[in-house]
């Protein structure tokens, strides 16, 4: 006996259509140009978390606009903190007016001197190993009974008489 094969169900989609959009991978560059973190992308798209995290697994060019955007937020944000941690200049017009009211403009170079705190930061997150302030002490103790003597010893000489 030959079975007949039973017809193919189409599946119903389930829930409200998608709000998804193709207009949002430049407005989610910008955004994260901005700044933006997830936080924020939820609040502007009017989403929540678990659709933004399946927008980005399911729409790989939505998942590389934000990249986009971070990665060239992050770059200009390097590239200033590397300007101020080395020190840097830049031409800028001074305006002066005399005492008859006539006003000049005068191309000048402003210098800005390295910053300590620029530097501190720039150094402690690229080598982390030479430049943080925690350091690793190792103390060797051969006999623990000669610590606790002193340490008695020192609050012996500290209690009031």
């Amino acid at each position: 006996m030959v079975q007949k094969a039973k017809p193919k169900q189409i599946k119903k989609k389930v829930g409200r259509p998608s709000r998804f959009n193709e207009m949002f991978f430049n407005f989610v560059t910008n955004l994260c140009l901005l700044g933006a973190d997830d936080e924020m992308l939820m609040r502007q798209l009017e989403i929540g978390k678990t659709t933004l995290q399946r927008w980005k697994t399911g729409y790989p060019e939505f998942r590389a606009a934000i990249k986009k955007g971070r990665e060239e937020a992050d770059a200009k944000v390097g590239k200033s903190l590397y300007q101020r941690a080395c020190g840097y200049s830049h031409e800028e017009d001074k305006i002066f007016c005399n005492a008859e009211g006539l006003v000049t403009k005068v191309k000048t170079i402003k210098h800005y001197p390295p910053d300590l705190g620029s530097m501190v930061f720039w150094l402690k997150n690229r080598n982390r190993t030479l430049w943080r302030d925690k350091h690793d002490v190792e103390v060797k103790v051969d006999d623990l009974s000669t610590i606790a003597e002193a340490i008695a010893g020192s609050y012996e000489q500290r209690k009031p008489k």
